[in-house]
């Protein structure tokens, strides 16, 4: 894959590679196979791990650096608070997507020793609500980080901010567990 220096373009590609891996998770889910849901809700949590990570440790304080020496209104870009309070909501959107994701995987976890199919189907079924509630909020929040947060490095940044930014995110996008092969990674 080409090196793409548009830090906007990288995180928005990464978006609709996790859509495709949500979107795999829930055929899953709805065979029934409780081993395979498992392999698949692992993939999406590690991913979006992997794309928060990106987000906490490059994105936002690069932003939030910036804001923080631009004048007020310069170049369309929010003030310093604005900006702040816009990276506070996200993470808390992270923060519930990790929480519920985490929960979903303990369940399956326990599930993988059950024998009743009752229980199997109550506890897809939870894990089921628990995906739609997470792929809402996640519609929402991608849309607010795509118009608000991503748009700003265009804004705020010069070409090589930019490009030195995309670099850092693609490479703590390359940066995956361990347990997954370069191939589960990226083929979804």
């Amino acid at each position: 894959m080409k090196f793409n220096p548009d830090p906007e373009k990288l995180l928005v590609d990464d978006h609709v590679d996790l859509g495709g891996v949500l979107t795999k998770l829930k055929e899953v889910l709805s065979s029934g196979d409780v081993e395979t849901s498992h392999a698949e809700l692992d993939l999406l949590w590690a991913r979006l791990a992997v794309h928060i990570r990106a987000e906490h440790l490059q994105l936002f304080p690069a932003v939030i650096d910036r804001l923080g020496k631009v004048t007020l209104g310069a170049a369309g870009a929010p003030s310093l608070r604005e900006g702040q309070l816009i990276v506070e909501r996200l993470r808390a959107d992270h923060d519930f997507f990790m929480h519920e994701l985490a929960g979903s995987i303990k369940i399956l976890r326990e599930l993988s020793n059950a024998a009743d199919r009752e229980k199997i189907d109550v506890g897809l079924n939870t894990v089921r609500d628990a995906l739609l509630e997470v792929e809402k909020r996640l519609a929402v929040h991608n849309e607010f980080e795509e118009i608000l947060i991503y748009r700003w490095t265009t804004l705020i940044l010069n070409e090589q901010e930019q490009a030195d930014l995309a670099k850092r995110i693609n490479a703590e996008l390359a940066n995956y567990p361990p347990r997954f092969s370069r191939e589960t990674w990226s083929n979804h």
